[in-house]
């Protein structure tokens, strides 16, 4: 079961830069939930994914923003 790290209430680029600090204490393979509430994590998000070597396994709109599910890359 992945943990689920609330980043609610920030703007960019404080949820990329605190997603990428906290994906690097994963082993690769696991997997963290991202809650945000900053429109823009839609596009920073997957594009930090990308460019991090991370997989981007689900993104889904959520009440009161969006979550992201990301596997850590090697």
């Amino acid at each position: 079961m992945a943990d689920t790290y609330d980043l609610r209430g920030l703007k960019c680029p404080m949820p990329v830069l605190r997603t990428r600090k906290r994906m690097l204490g994963l082993e690769p393979g696991e997997r963290l939930w991202v809650h945000t509430s900053d429109p823009l994590a839609v596009i920073d998000i997957p594009h930090f994914c990308q460019e991090s070597g991370h997989a981007l396994i689900e993104s889904e709109t959520a009440e009161d923003g969006h979550r992201f599910l990301i596997e850590r890359g090697a």
